[in-house]
């Protein structure tokens, strides 16, 4: 069955960087889309990257713009979420999830455990 492992989160300095990864098994990561997710206390669920396993195309929240890079290692089947200069902002439970589907559209249907980002001032 699908399943989807996040690891790399952890406790981070304002400005450091984290990279968190998805090991997906139960699919390849060349066949579905791959969205992270994150959620803070107190707040709403934000998805904030995406990547399309049609072309490779990739959609970034504009709170990741400039900052946070996805990725898809196809040997591996895992997607990564390279994420530079944090801000206290981006603490928060990281997701990633999928869909049977090429592309980003659409709500997610599977997701995994999350893992906790924690970016101190």
């Amino acid at each position: 069955q699908v399943q989807l492992v996040e690891s790399g989160g952890g406790l981070v300095q304002a400005g450091g960087s984290l990279r968190l990864s998805c090991a997906a098994s139960g699919f390849t990561v060349d066949r579905y889309a791959i969205k992270w997710f994150r959620q803070a206390p107190g707040k709403e669920r934000e998805e904030v990257s995406c990547i399309s396993s049609a072309d490779g195309s990739t959609y970034y929240a504009e709170s990741a713009k400039g900052r946070f890079t996805i990725s898809r290692d196809n040997a591996e089947n895992t997607v990564y979420l390279q994420m530079n200069s944090l801000k206290v902002e981006d603490t928060a439970v990281y997701y990633c999830a999928t869909q049977p589907s090429y592309y980003c559209e659409g709500d997610p249907d599977y997701w995994g455990q999350g893992t906790q980002v924690t970016v101190s001032s």
